[in-house]
């Protein structure tokens, strides 16, 4: 029922343009939260992660469902190109850590982390609510530099650009940065 849901909301707003309110430049905020690497469970803080280069951060609505599993194959096919850009990578949603734990090995491959946001309160900050169902994460992600401010957005229900997208900004940044 909650896919069904979700696909049908995806197709509604697929077509409409979604603006994250968090823009370039604006301070990220920080966050902590229980996330899943590999089936392993610890605490994953923004701050902490920012210390060792850029966060690459996506918000998605459900693990498992269909456009989340495209999303998340592609960010851990591009993982390791991440790496070698210094970024780390992290999915955010509302499913608890005991679901995010599955995926981050199945879907996720193993390669990059994903956060439990069951309270909504990271998503929230982040202005990544998916409006017509409000105790989802909207699809957006975000490029968050080392000093924590916002590199770059992009908010679509279309799993398919997100890694270019973040990739392109990423690597942009890097250049502009040297």
């Amino acid at each position: 029922m909650i896919r069904t849901l979700i696909a049908a909301a995806t197709a509604a707003l697929l077509a409409a343009p979604a603006i994250a309110a968090l823009d370039i430049g604006d301070k990220a905020p920080d966050f902590t939260i229980d996330a899943s690497l590999a089936g392993n469970i610890y605490k994953f803080q923004l701050s902490e992660a920012l210390k060792k280069g850029p966060v690459v951060l996506y918000f998605f609505p459900a693990a498992f469902s269909a456009g989340c599993t495209i999303e998340a194959n592609k960010f851990a096919e591009a993982t390791d190109e991440y790496k070698q850009l210094g970024a780390t990578v992290i999915g955010v949603s509302h499913d608890d850590i005991d679901t995010l734990k599955k995926f981050s090995t199945t879907e996720c491959r193993n390669k990059f982390a994903v956060g439990a946001d069951v309270d909504q309160r990271v998503m929230k900050s982040y202005d990544a609510v998916l409006s017509l169902m409000p105790d989802y994460a909207n699809r957006t992600s975000y490029v968050i530099s080392p000093e924590g401010k916002i590199v770059y957005q992009f908010t679509s229900l279309n799993p398919y650009r997100h890694v270019a997208n973040t990739m392109s900004a990423l690597k942009g940044w890097l250049t502009a940065k040297k």
